[in-house]
């Protein structure tokens, strides 16, 4: 049965003391394995998932934010040094080239031993990059459709719905309310929409010590989750899942916050996110 599997359940690059990871995900579909975001943490999320780094091929990025990219370059280099030898698509936002040349640029003492040293194949030479735009295309057996959403002042971030042998999954990335995500899930098997609970955001700003910006960019740029639901609901979705939660590590937070919060919007499935859970769809 198709799945994914939550590596990093959290919204924002911040680690905290017993908390969740930022945003990564393990799609596994289709008989692919898809990595969607590389947020800090999700090489070893991955590994703990079962998955074995040497059969890596397929990644997602959904916009260049840190914590949905930060782990990318040692993601896949830790898969060269664990012994992949095969290509590895990756499918990102314009801007990915960049970080790309740059990780490759940090790394070409280490590279360049490695190849001499221990007989590896050019890192460069197993990756292909791909511009993800607001298009149909297929990621290995899975096919994928994308739609750009509003993460202001980010410009290019994509939701994105993935279908295979009669099963889907749809993605909302980081998203201000938009109503048209209701007609890209719709029907969908799984949606896995980012959310926030309101209340929690004065406790974010004084932890990390920042103040009217913050609030200003958390409440024009992402998605409440009763905002959420009621997306959820007008696509008529079979399970409603919320990951890149904020806030996802106040224990002053629970789940049933979040419950209580989707009340009268959502009455269907649903599932918070945490670290390791798998969602199976």
């Amino acid at each position: 049965m198709p799945r994914v599997v939550i590596l990093g359940a959290k919204g924002g690059p911040a680690v905290r003391q017993g908390g969740a990871m930022p945003t990564s995900l393990l799609v596994e579909m289709g008989g692919a394995q898809l990595v969607v975001d590389c947020g800090l943490g999700v090489t070893r999320g991955l590994v703990e998932a079962g998955m074995d780094l040497r059969a890596l091929s397929h990644v997602v990025i959904t916009h260049l934010h840190s914590d949905h990219v930060l782990e990318l370059g040692p993601l896949i280099h830790t898969a060269w040094t664990t012994g992949l030898q095969t290509p590895v698509d990756i499918w990102g936002p314009e801007g990915l080239r960049d970080y790309w040349a740059g990780f490759m640029a940090s790394m070409a003492y280490d590279n360049a031993l490695r190849v001499e040293d221990e007989g590896r194949p050019p890192l460069d030479s197993l990756i292909r990059l791909h511009v993800l735009e607001e298009s149909h295309c297929d990621i290995g057996p899975v096919q994928a459709r994308a739609l750009r959403v509003p993460h202001p002042p980010v410009t290019d971030c994509f939701a994105i719905r993935l279908e295979a042998e009669g099963k889907s999954l749809c993605l909302s990335a980081d998203t201000a309310p938009f109503a048209p995500l209701a007609d890209l899930a719709r029907e969908a098997d799984l949606l896995l929409h980012e959310a926030m609970l309101p209340e929690g955001l004065e406790a974010i700003i004084a932890k990390t010590g920042m103040g009217a910006k913050l609030r200003a960019h958390l409440m024009n740029s992402h998605s409440t989750a009763d905002t959420a639901a009621r997306i959820a609901t007008q696509a008529g979705v079979g399970h409603l899942a919320f990951y890149h939660l904020i806030p996802a590590d106040d224990p002053a937070f629970t789940e049933a916050h979040w419950r209580d919060a989707i009340k009268g919007h959502w009455d269907g499935p649903f599932t918070l996110a945490r670290d390791g859970r798998a969602i199976e769809f």
